[in-house]
Parts: C-alpha cells; structure tokens; sequence
C-alpha cells in the first residue's frame, strides 16, 4: 500500500487524451477552465494555476513586497517549501512554535516574534486543520502584514464560514500527487486584490506581459513584452486537464476520507497513541492527514522503529513533519536549534501519517488498523516480559 496513492478515475486519462489530441499541451484553454473552477469552488475571484504550491508561495511573497531586509514570520511544523519560499524572496524566515494540542501556528508565539522588520505572516493549516485565522488577522490588521495562507493541506477546509485561502491576503494551494486534488505538480493562489493576481501571472510565465500563453493560438501570432525578470512557474494543459475532473469530484473524496478518519479515530483509541486533535466547533477540517504520535516510552518502541514495522507489514507511511529546526540547512545558515520550538520538536519526532488516501478500500483501512495493532501489542508484550 503506498501512502498518499492518489484516485485516478478513467474520466482523467480520457480528458489527457484529449489533450493530447487537441495539440495544446502547455498553458492554455484548460488552465483557463481549471483557474475559473476553482476560483468558483472557493469563492474567490482571482485565481491563478502555477506549477506547484512552492511557486505560489514565492509569487505571493513577491506580490506582497516581501524582499531582502524583510522578515516572515512562519510554523516550524511544515514542509521545506514554506521557509524557502520566503528565503528566495531575500527575506529571512522567523519561526513562531505550534499550539500542541492543534498543531498548528500559536498566534501567541506570533505576536511574541514580531519586529520592526515583520513584513508577513504565512499561516500553514495542517493537516487540514484551519489556524487560529480570527487571531492572525487581527495581528495582521494591528501591525499592518500580509497575510500568505498555506493551503497545501487545505482545499476544503473552513473557518468560521470562510474558505481559507480566502481570509487572507493570498491563499496558496498544492495540487502535489498526494493531496486531495491532484494534477500530478501543480499549484493555485488565490488573490483578494485582481491587480495582485495579474502580477503572480505575469511573474510565474518569464515576466511577459498579459496573456502572453495565447501568442500561437488561433487568432495568429501575438508580441509581448518582458515587463519583469519573472520565472518558468506556469501550469500545463495537460496538468489542468486531470484538476478539472478531480475538482469535480473533490467533495465525494472529502467524504472518504471524513469516514476513514473517523474509523481510525474510534478503532485506535484504546491504544497508547497520541491522536489527532478533533475538529474546532464551526470550522470544516479537510481531514488530509492522519497523524498520530508514538512516544516511545508508551508504545514500547520509537517512532523510526514503528515505521520500519509498518513499511514490513505493506503499509506505506509518512512523517509530517520532523521540525524546521532540525534541517543542517537553517541550522547553519540561521542559527536555529532544535530547543527554539519544543513543541514543534517534540511532535516532529514522534509524528507518523497513516495513509487516508480516497482510494483505500474499507479492506485496505482494515489492514492499516491492524497492522498498528499488532506491532503496538507486541512491543507491549515484550516489554511486559522484559526483567525489572
């Protein structure tokens, strides 16, 4: 079982057959369709497709002012991309530890992090657990910040009735082959401002000016102009023509995965785990991981050594995600140590992700159940029988 394997239904290979056929692979019609569709699932009037959620962090950054002499503040609890989005924009990313019991951004630490240098603030929703967003915009509104929200995690998610990736300035999104609408790479920023989205797509297309893509179309050949020194960011036909056909169906996944995290929650709960925290009243979780936390002192075995046993039994896993502050990368280049952010450190070792992917079958959610529970109970046995 590979974790995070995507569904790919038979209505996505036809759509990129017809691609094919059309002879439009690049950016094009379909990126235009995928961009108005989701800009309508979200409510959000600008929207643009890039190649990746990385390069819609770093365009926003970019829209937003963010430069050198800047800083950014962030969670430590995230993936790579977020810290180096800010980082390629010149400024330097500060980090602000995790609430432990939500596991996401603390806007407390946030307020304590601020400078005279704090430009941005890039909240990352978790696991598809919406951050504290009612207490980030008011430091945001108080201190005069942008605000980039970290969608990679979160398509359906909601807060307090808005559609994160909305509250903010920017909301950026990850169409990665393991989340839960997949174009195999793939991104999307939505703006709050039209003249910010008009800038993201000329800067993630080399810099040339508007709707430069259509320069071979049918209507004969069209000149632009390099108006900025941008980046080879833009999205594929070919990517936009799986999107659409997930995009349609990104509710009947939702609820796949609402049911195979609520079966994990009530079959494991009798084990020394540590699970995920349940959902904020008024808030719609997008259920896109399943973590759970081994300590090692309880389970009778450590996290690394749990994964290897999963990885034995044919359950595919993952870790999401060991701190910020353990990377030799910003360790060297920024000084940061593991001990800045305790409980981000402390999750980040312990973290694992079950799969919870649409495309288990009740059997394959079985088999992930009982693979936990026999290598908790057998390490719990051993233990048991271990001399004093």
């Amino acid at each position: 079982m590979i974790f995070g394997s995507p569904k790919i239904e038979e209505d996505e290979i036809l759509e990129v057959e017809a691609v094919m056929r059309s002879g439009w692979l690049g950016t094009g019609p379909r990126v235009a369709q995928f961009e108005h569709e989701f800009g309508l699932y979200r409510g959000a009037a600008h929207a643009v497709a890039l190649n990746s959620c990385s390069a819609a962090l770093h365009l926003s950054l970019l829209a937003s002012g963010v430069g050198s002499g800047d800083e950014v503040i962030t969670t430590p609890l995230t993936f790579c991309a977020t810290a180096n989005a800010i980082i390629h924009t010149g400024a330097t990313p500060v980090l602000a530890d995790i609430d432990p019991d939500t596991l996401n951004i603390d806007p407390a630490q946030v307020r304590a992090k601020l400078s005279k240098r704090t430009r941005a603030i890039v909240p990352v929703h978790f696991a598809g657990r919406p951050c504290e967003m009612d207490e980030l915009m008011s430091l945001a509104r108080q201190y005069e910040l942008k605000v980039i929200e970290d969608c990679a995690h979160a398509i359906e998610t909601q807060y307090h009735g808005q559609n994160v990736g909305t509250i903010g300035d920017f909301g950026c999104f990850s169409f990665y082959v393991t989340k839960n609408v997949v174009t195999g790479e793939g991104g999307m920023v939505l703006a709050r401002k039209e003249e910010d989205a008009a800038r993201i797509k000329v800067l993630g297309l080399h810099g040339m000016s508007k709707d430069a893509w259509k320069r071979f179309g049918d209507e004969g050949y069209k000149h632009y102009y390099v108006v900025e020194a941008g980046f080879k960011y833009n999205m594929m036909d070919l990517q936009a023509a799986i999107g659409l056909k997930q995009l349609a169906r990104v509710e009947v996944y939702w609820q796949r995965r609402k049911a195979i995290w609520k079966r994990y929650g009530d079959e494991l709960a009798d084990l020394p785990l540590a699970l995920p925290p349940k959902p904020a009243p008024d808030t719609r979780h997008a259920h896109h991981l399943f973590n759970v936390q081994i300590d090692a002192a309880r389970c009778g075995i450590s996290r690394d050594d749990f994964l290897n046993a999963m990885t034995a039994q044919g359950i595919g896993v993952g870790v999401h995600y060991l701190a910020l502050t353990e990377h030799p990368y910003y360790q060297q280049n920024f000084g940061w140590r593991p001990e800045d952010t305790p409980h981000a450190t402390r999750v980040g070792r312990r973290t694992v992700s079950l799969p919870i992917s649409a495309k288990l079958s009740d059997q394959d959610v079985g088999d992930v159940i009982s693979a936990v529970r026999l290598i908790l109970e057998q390490h719990a046995a051993l233990a048991s029988a271990a001399p004093c």
